[in-house]
């Protein structure tokens, strides 16, 4: 530690604290356009100026210079900082007003006024006046991709926004032309930008240079209700901010949760808004003569207990979505036990995960955090850019750290780091797997590691064979020590708390590919699934929230709720237990989900034993104890891991469980946003396959 004295408080920090950090520790707050704590240090704005004794007869940059570097006194004492002095007051003054020299006046009409770092800043250290009198310099706005609008005479050069898709993204999609005034920020030819996390560049300027684009002039920050919530679009439970205005969601954004996605958020997360109020349901439908018509509540459960009552329990299934929260799936478990039923299933993809196996077998077990710590990675069957671009993120920013080699076994993709290919198929990583020991190619590598990660994704365990490769990935994921190495990466927001509560078939029960079959089941309840088709000759139930597949084969409707217009609990693809607040209110007539199995129950002559949400969850934390620790990982046992039942692979290519980033779900397939995306990213994959 290096003693350090900032405006006469004396402090120990680390020798490699910038001189800001050191200001920060005691208290002080630092100005800065162009500092943020997970980029590289570039020292453009010269916001960030203190006053260094017995150093320069000038301000230091606080932000490009490290405690060690400071000169103690002539007798030994520590370096004194000074951040409020007249000469740093002075400094600042004249940097703000160099900034303003060619800012527009358009506080009024821009989308970033009420949180602008530039206001903010102006207001505490600028002057109260400019003594500049020419005419302004402007730049002309550039085309960089459907989610990112720029105003580019706003911009003020911090260069945030080209390091955080160099250095964070991977993909180097901004960078600054030209000399002096005539230096811009652009992408390349003013192409649209390619990564799945520009979006984040909106947050991060300072100014309002660049813009979320579908929420242009819509809304004032000042008019937002702020309600924290959990994303479900992948399994990583990123924490988002939902802002409403009214009953209408307007905009996401991140909140910081350095356990799980830092400050980021995916652009499907952060866009896919306007997919919320489009093709809702929001009224029951009954179908007659092949048409469906609208009906009120009780026509529509009049309409399914007629059904139900003339079924054979082992003739009615129940198939969960990806979307559902706990709650939801918890509340159609207990009616399909009412009903005497053991055809239950989560996994419409026909995941080999069974819960009887252990909680280590179906979960990220090294955690998210756990990237940090790794010092191999072998990819199996997985395609994280898309599966979970901001834990792709960090998995980079594990690479960049250095010596952390990376192997990849399935169709091979642009990550935005460098791996070694090592095959298509699953042979590969048996090879590997009989190889540890003798120490053969990434075999040996993996063998030396102490803390391998065996990444294994749902394209793999969703094939015939996927019980033999998960076994063969927790043979070389095994506890070592404290660190168990098998992540199993979940692209389902629902999965890992269907797997929790048991939401798969009992003894003797079908599973979703099963019960999907025509003749299988007389009744299928289809609990927001619309990622699998259901046959001809099953009545079909489908609860949930928007006219998509499952509606479409649907004979009764039931509309639900969307995952910002309740309140529910996710597990996340580590196990954690996260919990989202309910933002806005259904549409119409349209209800939560365990409200409408608690209804439906009672015309069925099953009435089940909760009549409010807090009621359902003293049931559901009595059953699971673990789902009322939230924001923690329950300690999982391991050791099952070397005893999974294991079979004989097959043949053909490992493949990602995702074709298409930005079309996974009901709700992204409602948006025009993730539309317009899909075909632009569609378009450029054709291009450079052609090329």
């Amino acid at each position: 530690m290096t003693k350090i004295i900032v405006d006469g408080a004396e402090l120990d920090v680390p020798p490699e604290y910038t001189v800001l950090q050191a200001c920060e520790a005691a208290g002080k707050e630092i100005p800065r356009f162009c500092y943020h704590e997970r980029l590289s240090i570039a020292g453009n704005c010269r916001m960030c100026l203190v006053e260094v004794k017995g150093g320069p007869p000038k301000p230091m940059a606080s932000c490009a210079n490290s405690v060690r570097d400071l000169r103690p006194g002539p007798n030994g004492e520590p370096p004194v900082v000074l951040t409020n002095s007249p000469m740093v007051k002075k400094a600042r003054e004249g940097v703000m007003e160099f900034l303003l020299i060619n800012h527009p006046l358009d506080c009024p009409i821009c989308d970033q006024g009420g949180e602008c770092d530039l206001q903010d800043q102006a207001l505490a250290y600028g002057r109260d006046r400019s003594r500049y009198a020419e005419s302004k310099h402007a730049v002309d706005n550039k085309y960089i991709g459907p989610l990112v609008k720029t105003e580019m005479t706003r911009c003020i050069h911090c260069t945030r926004c080209v390091r955080f898709t160099a250095e964070i993204c991977g993909t180097s999609d901004m960078g600054m032309i030209g000399r002096g005034e005539d230096s811009e920020i652009t992408t390349y030819l003013q192409q649209a930008m390619t990564s799945e996390l520009q979006g984040n560049v909106a947050d991060l300027c300072p100014v309002g240079a660049l813009l979320p684009k579908p929420q242009n002039f819509r809304a004032r920050p000042w008019e937002y209700n702020k309600i924290p919530g959990v994303d479900v679009m992948d399994a990583l439970g990123s924490a988002i901010r939902i802002d409403t205005r009214g009953r209408e969601v307007m905009r996401i954004l991140p909140r910081v949760n350095e356990a799980v996605n830092e400050e980021w958020i995916s652009d499907k997360t952060r866009q896919v808004v306007d997919g919320l109020k489009t093709q809702r349901l929001d009224r029951p439908f009954v179908r007659e003569n092949g048409k469906l018509r609208p009906a009120t509540w009780q026509q529509a459960f009049a309409a399914v207990a007629a059904k139900v009552k003339a079924a054979a329990a082992n003739k009615i299934g129940f198939i969960g979505g990806d979307l559902c929260a706990v709650e939801d799936l918890f509340a159609a478990k207990s009616l399909a036990e009412a009903l005497g039923t053991r055809n239950i299933d989560a996994r419409q993809d026909g995941a080999r995960l069974d819960p009887a196996l252990g909680r280590a077998s179906y979960i990220f077990n090294p955690t998210v955090e756990g990237i940090d710590r790794a010092d191999a990675l072998l990819i199996v069957g997985s395609n994280p850019r898309w599966e979970s671009p901001v834990l792709n993120a960090r998995i980079r920013r594990r690479w960049r750290a250095g010596n952390f080699p990376i192997a990849l076994i399935g169709e091979p993709f642009d990550l935005t780091y460098s791996y070694d290919y090592l095959g298509a198929g699953p042979e590969v990583l048996a090879k590997i797997a009989n190889y540890q020991e003798s120490g053969e190619g990434f075999g040996e590598t993996l063998a030396k590691a102490e803390r391998p990660l065996i990444l294994v994704g749902q394209g793999a365990l969703a094939r015939d064979d996927g019980s033999a490769i998960l076994a063969l990935a927790a043979k070389l994921g095994a506890p070592k020590g404290d660190w168990t190495g098998l992540a199993v990466l979940h692209t389902a927001a629902s999965r890992v708390g269907a797997l929790d509560i048991g939401f798969v078939p009992g003894a003797g029960g079908l599973d979703a590919q099963a019960m999907a079959k025509a003749g299988a089941q007389d009744v299928v309840f289809l609990v927001g699934a619309d990622e699998i088709a259901v046959e001809p000759g099953a009545f079909v139930v489908y609860i949930g929230s928007h006219g998509d597949r499952g509606a479409h084969r649907a004979d009764v409707i039931l509309p639900g709720a969307a995952y910002t217009e309740k309140s529910g609990t996710y597990v996340n693809t580590e196990g954690r237990v996260q919990m989202s607040d309910r933002a806005a209110f259904p549409p119409g007539e349209a209800r939560e989900d365990w409200a409408i199995f608690r209804a439906l129950s009672a015309s069925l002559g099953k009435p089940l034993p909760f009549d409010s949400l807090a009621q359902l969850r003293g049931k559901l934390y009595a059953s699971c104890p673990w789902l009322g620790a939230i924001d923690a990982i329950p300690a999982t046992d391991a050791a099952g891991l070397a005893s999974l039942p294991g079979g004989e692979l097959g043949q053909g290519a490992l493949v990602s469980a995702i074709s298409d980033f930005y079309l996974t779900n009901p709700i992204a397939r409602a948006s025009r946003v993730m539309g317009e995306c899909s075909a632009l990213a569609k378009a450029r994959r054709t291009a450079q396959a052609a090329e």
